[in-house]
């Protein structure tokens, strides 16, 4: 929404996109990027499995965890930067 602030940011050893939005339960954060998974009555539920599919591609690990301001934080790690 208009009220919710996104910042990405790298991490130890890949990057990060988070927002202070009103977060993910941690009893639902393993079932989130499933395929079909949604809490939206208009939502298809392949947004998430989307991104945890280019994740698993490129050989990433993707966490779901809380931000510090208390909204959803997505780490990607075990990212290869390339310096091209």
């Amino acid at each position: 929404g208009d009220d919710v602030t996104v910042t990405v940011g790298e991490g130890p050893d890949g990057f990060y996109v988070e927002d202070d939005g009103p977060g993910i339960p941690e009893e639902k954060r393993a079932d989130i990027l499933e395929v079909g998974y949604t809490t939206s009555e208009t939502g298809t539920g392949f947004g998430l499995s989307i991104v945890k599919n280019i994740a698993d591609a490129h050989g990433w690990e993707i966490r779901v965890g809380e931000s510090e301001a208390g909204g959803a934080r997505f780490e990607f790690r075990n990212v290869a930067w390339s310096e091209e």
